[in-house]
């Protein structure tokens, strides 16, 4: 029976594994206005998110106003890697139209205005 018991918790916790979201982690933005930071994504509802965790400029890391403000907003998944939602850039506290691609360790992402023809990107690296 212990075995039994055992064999289900594992492969239970196996399932969990491979259904678990590639773009969940910690992620390093790459640098934007002289600093950059670690983003935690999260699952939020059936989409991703991503909080500010911490801050780091030339000096180092700091404590930013915007620690724990969310940066990553309601990104949903297509299954294939790809996400689509919004984007808080923190520098202007402005909103854009929002995608992001992971692909391994990195993290592509685009904040874009007037529907898509001007677009700001970045890739970022995980961390954990």
């Amino acid at each position: 029976m212990k075995r039994l018991i055992a064999t289900t918790v594992l492969a239970l916790g196996l399932a969990g594994a491979a259904q678990a979201d590639p773009a969940l982690g910690i992620w390093q933005t790459q640098v934007d206005d002289g600093s950059y930071a670690h983003i935690k994504m999260v699952p939020c509802g059936n989409a991703v998110c991503g909080t500010i965790d911490r801050t780091f400029n030339s000096s180092g890391e700091y404590k930013s106003e915007n620690i724990g403000k969310q940066l990553v907003r309601s990104m949903v998944p297509d299954g294939k890697g790809n996400y689509a939602g919004r984007v808080w850039r923190p520098s202007n506290n402005k909103v854009y139209i929002g995608k992001m691609t992971v692909n391994g360790d990195r993290l592509k992402l685009s904040g874009c205005i007037a529907g898509g023809l001007l677009c700001s990107k970045q890739t970022w690296a995980r961390v954990q």
